[in-house]
């Protein structure tokens, strides 16, 4: 009987180090643990007004075609010249600055004519500028 006593006080186990480990795991996963927060986009859409529009808006449509070339308002231009592009422009606008433009490019037209084009409007200082591309004609 003593000896039974004497191991059972004996045998106790001591938490300390295993409490001390299991705080350092936390701390760890705490620490390397990354947050992900999610940005989201604030999107303030337009609500329709029963009343029809009186008239469309002005705005003048310039056209790249495949190989280049530049047209105003269906006009072709004599060539694609930087010089050409804004004096057409200045023309056709009568001096408003104000006027939409609207870029219509071919699919197949190369950068530099489009970029030329932009840069055409931007040194005639028009600020209100949209792009759209052309689709090239299927072939039947």
């Amino acid at each position: 009987m003593k000896f039974q006593r004497r191991i059972q006080e004996e045998l106790q186990i001591n938490l300390t180090p295993l409490i001390d480990v299991v705080f350092l795991l936390l701390i760890f996963f705490m620490v390397t643990t990354t947050f992900t927060r999610e940005t989201r986009l604030a999107v303030n859409l337009p609500e329709a007004d029963g009343e029809p529009a009186q008239e469309a808006p002005r705005s003048i449509e310039i056209s790249v075609s495949q190989n280049g070339s530049y047209a105003i308002d269906g006009r072709p231009l004599v060539n694609a010249q930087l010089d050409t592009l804004m004096r057409a422009l200045e023309e056709i606008s009568a001096g408003d600055r104000d006027i939409a433009l609207i870029l219509i490019a071919d699919a197949d037209a190369t950068h530099q004519s489009v970029v030329t084009a932009m840069d055409a409007i931007g040194q005639s200082g028009f600020s209100r500028l949209s792009i759209a591309t052309r689709k090239p004609e299927e072939e039947n």
